[in-house]
């Protein structure tokens, strides 16, 4: 897709109406234009927002871009975010202009949405055998030459699924062996020599090129630094491996690619060790819950702990609710629930209190629980907790908290919003 018609996609975004879809945006803004919402610069808290109302914090969502674009560009990676995180186009848009080599997708509904904002270039970190869906990936190749498209490959099988759904493609569709993590991990393929009988189908058909190796180093069994960085190393000698046995002549680059948003240090560390191969080495670090961040279950695994000289990511989501019962002291309930927080880590964190335009810590309130609506708050007696009190959450997970949100405020520190972020699930 050339740049302008991606462009044109993005502001058709602007130009959508503000309605019942939508929820937590003020009640009288239906039928403006999200771009109309944006140019008034409502506040948070005093613009008629609705709770609940999960925002963004403009200042930390641009510093993680910034922070992830600067160490991948430290370390010698390139880097294809794991769009899933967010399945957010304009942030996809902001992840490449912060220097994103492309985007990384699971499915190819992801990959229609990527396509449709004029994404250029696409790693499915996923094995892809549904027909329907190659025979569309494939058109996309043969009509856009600047688009480029790599996948896994982990089965004979699916190597043969593949090359009777492509049959007749003009382009081949580039592919890469993924490396299981160890037994008992997710998907790909367990031993060396079943990597080479997958290569070894690959180079028979026509349909498919061998572009590299990849994998996921979060799926080690009993994962700590030693254990990643022995894989790592496994996946780096089957790309030498490959390389000396010629499976990579006519490539201008071989892709090597790994990297969740855990093990991206280690992911760095091995990636540095990677010998001189035949041709030049494509780095493909995929993290990519960097974007938001979160209060729980990234900000204890971020690899930042361990290397902070090399900076912070901060958590950029607060959903604020409102204290809708205090049936007792020791309890409250506000009315933001599972439909609306990411619970299948953690459960949310109460964070703050505002009452009267003023904001202080929650202290002595704690998230027990989650109903479809409520979220049910054990409070000590140092809690001051009142009916209509807004409450901010901190929450664990971006995966499961964006896909819960189809248009999300974007807000300043002072509680200006300037943008809406829109997500396809």
């Amino acid at each position: 897709m050339p740049a302008d018609t991606a462009a044109e996609s993005l502001a058709r975004l602007a130009a959508e109406r503000v309605d019942h879809r939508f929820k937590g945006l003020p009640p009288d803004a239906g039928g403006l234009t999200v771009g109309a919402l944006a140019a008034q610069r409502r506040n948070l808290f005093t613009g008629g927002f609705a709770t609940p109302v999960l925002a963004l914090s403009a200042e930390r969502l641009e510093h993680n871009l910034r922070l992830m674009e600067t160490y991948a560009a430290r370390h010698g990676l390139a880097f294809a975010p794991h769009g899933k995180t967010s399945m957010a186009p304009q942030l996809f848009r902001r992840q490449i202009e912060h220097g994103a080599w492309g985007i990384t997708l699971a499915v190819p509904h992801q990959v229609r949405v990527a396509r449709a904002f004029g994404v250029r270039r696409v790693f499915l970190a996923n094995e892809l055998v549904d027909a329907a869906a190659l025979r569309w990936i494939s058109a996309e190749l043969d009509a856009d030459p600047d688009f480029r498209f790599v996948c896994y490959v982990d089965s004979v099988r699916g190597v043969e699924l593949m090359d009777a759904a492509l049959r007749g493609a003009a382009r081949p569709l580039d592919v890469v062996v993924e490396l299981a993590a160890g037994e008992g991990a997710r998907t790909g393929v367990r031993t060396e020599a079943e990597c080479a009988a997958v290569a070894d189908a690959v180079a028979a058909t026509r349909t498919l090129r061998l572009a590299g190796v990849a994998g996921y180093e979060g799926e080690v069994p009993q994962a700590d630094p030693e254990r990643v960085m022995a894989w790592l190393r496994r996946l780096v000698a089957l790309a030498a491996d490959f390389d000396q046995a010629g499976r990579f002549t006519g490539l201008d680059e071989i892709v090597v690619s790994a990297g969740g948003s855990a093990w991206f240090d280690a992911v760095a560390d091995v990636f540095a060790e990677i010998p001189e191969l035949s041709r030049p080495v494509l780095k493909l670090l995929r993290s990519g819950a960097y974007v938001s961040h979160d209060d729980g279950h990234y900000r204890k695994l971020t690899p930042f702990n361990r290397v902070p000289e090399e900076g912070a990511l901060e958590p950029a989501f607060r959903l604020w609710t409102q204290v809708v019962s205090r049936p007792s002291p020791e309890q409250a309930f506000v009315n933001a629930g599972k439909r609306d927080a990411a619970y299948d880590l953690d459960l949310p964190f109460a964070q703050v209190v505002r009452r009267d335009g003023a904001e202080r810590p929650a202290t002595g309130v704690t998230v027990t629980a989650l109903s479809d609506q409520h979220a049910w708050l054990s409070t000590t007696p140092e809690a001051d907790l009142e009916v209509g009190d807004w409450v901010g959450l901190g929450l664990s997970h971006p995966c499961t908290s964006f896909d819960k949100w189809q248009l999300i405020p974007v807000a300043e520190a002072d509680g200006t919003v300037v943008d809406y972020v829109r997500t396809f699930f």
